[in-house]
């Protein structure tokens, strides 16, 4: 099991839920919604205080993956300002932002989610398109070991 499948098991585990907003409120992580342009989100803290900033034009089908990746950066990278979520950045090959999309990947497609969905007629596209996550990151998710 990779760190990150692992610290997502453990905190979903710990808090009960995969919800990304109801896990930074859980763990005293603000949440503003504000005006970023073209930024989607990034994460920051300020007089030690965690907070994560969603723009608040951002597409709303999109803003639990843009909460779980920012919520990624404040657990495995919490004393980093992030630099802006860009679309146009979204893909990144820096090893912070990579990260953040693998934690964001792994705690909204919960393995335990995609078994459950084994048996019926919902597919894997259909789960990434309710939690926004673009269908270029699937390839950060792993199940029993293996990439899908």
């Amino acid at each position: 099991m990779s760190p990150i499948k692992s610290v997502v098991n453990q905190l979903v585990k710990k808090h009960g839920t995969n919800d990304p907003f109801k896990l930074a409120q859980l763990m005293g992580i603000l949440i503003v919604f504000e005006p970023l342009g073209t930024a989607l989100g990034y994460y920051n803290k300020n007089f030690r205080v965690p907070i994560i900033h969603i723009n608040q034009d951002a597409p709303k089908e999109k803003l639990f993956f843009i909460c779980a990746h920012e919520l990624g950066h404040a657990i495995q990278h919490p004393d980093v300002n992030t630099s802006f979520l860009r679309q146009n950045t979204l893909f990144s090959t820096d090893i912070l932002e990579i990260e953040a999309n693998t934690f964001a990947v792994e705690l909204l497609l919960l393995d335990e989610y995609l078994y459950e969905q084994n048996n019926t007629s919902f597919t894997v596209v259909e789960a990434i398109q309710v939690y926004g996550i673009p269908s270029e990151l699937l390839t950060l998710k792993s199940l029993d070991g293996k990439k899908i």
